[in-house]
């Protein structure tokens, strides 16, 4: 690297590749080629549930989501840099349009373009961001003592722990037509990348306290489980989790013992929930 340590690399150029010569190939039977600039994954400004093209035929369509297993492998990969655009084609799976064909293209020259590129696992830890985050005493909270379940049949501890960390955030409302939030996330061991995702919430939140919310505890789920399972490689893992994320209403109400919501929105939606659930029983 450039500070003069070695690491481990993984690079994917060959893959990718074999892919984009596959679809010019396919797209030179069909007397056509992929586009010649594409220095982003998605056209500027297109938004995929706003797309009113024909719909595909039959055969067209099958070869539509045989190109995004295609892309979800190369996520998958390591190329994170198409993992939202990816996601938000493989949402029209069933119904998928010619614009949104154009686009896989579109995804296709822009790997073209910059297929040489891998992943550098660094090993390094990271500087210690402790004074970021400030600690509270929580035993007298409605959570008194609690502390994280560790695995009884855990196998004993190797080598060296790490510092986790993870970077959270959602576009609030991103979609245009259910206008649903996206969450996104990110997780690194020590210096190196080892999970991202990009996926739809399952709900509407009328706030972006409420999305983020989502995104933060999504995030949560997954880190106790990867946590859990360092564990049961025998990698020691000591030390808290770090989560970053942009939303301060999220940060100050999820870390601070002594935090009271008073998100209206949110408060709103819960008495909603209550009424109507009463409803229901008196109406039974």
């Amino acid at each position: 690297m450039e500070n003069g340590v070695r690491a481990w690399s993984f690079t994917f150029a060959q893959y990718v590749k074999a892919a984009v010569q596959n679809v010019k190939y396919y797209l030179k039977t069909q007397k056509s080629s992929l586009p010649t600039k594409a220095k982003v994954p998605m056209s500027p400004g297109y938004r995929p549930e706003l797309d009113t093209s024909p719909e595909l035929k039959p055969q067209e369509a099958a070869y539509y989501q045989s190109l995004i297993g295609i892309l979800r492998w190369i996520v998958e990969l390591g190329r994170s840099g198409i993992c939202v655009e990816v996601s938000m084609l493989a949402s029209h799976m069933i119904l998928p349009r010619r614009g949104h064909l154009d686009q896989i293209y579109h995804i296709f020259a822009y790997l073209n373009n910059m297929h040489n590129s891998e992943i550098v696992f660094d090993h390094l830890e990271p500087e210690n961001p402790d004074y970021l985050f400030e600690g509270h005493d929580w035993k007298d909270t409605v959570y008194g003592n609690c502390s994280e379940i560790l695995p009884n049949i855990a196998p004993e501890s190797r080598r060296y722990g790490f510092i986790m960390r993870a970077f959270v955030d959602s576009d609030h409302v991103g979609d245009s037509i259910t206008r649903r939030s996206r969450t996104g996330s990110i997780i690194y061991l020590n210096s190196s990348p080892v999970y991202y995702s990009s996926k739809k919430q399952t709900s509407v939140e009328t706030s972006s306290f409420g999305s983020e919310c989502i995104t933060m505890k999504i995030c949560c789920e997954y880190i106790r489980g990867l946590r859990y399972k360092l564990r049961m490689m025998g990698i020691p893992d000591d030390s808290p989790t770090y989560i970053y994320g942009n939303n301060q209403s999220v940060l100050t109400n999820s870390s601070m013992s002594y935090s009271v919501l008073k998100k209206k929105s949110c408060s709103i939606a819960y008495h909603i929930l209550l009424e109507n659930e009463l409803r229901k029983m008196n109406d039974g």
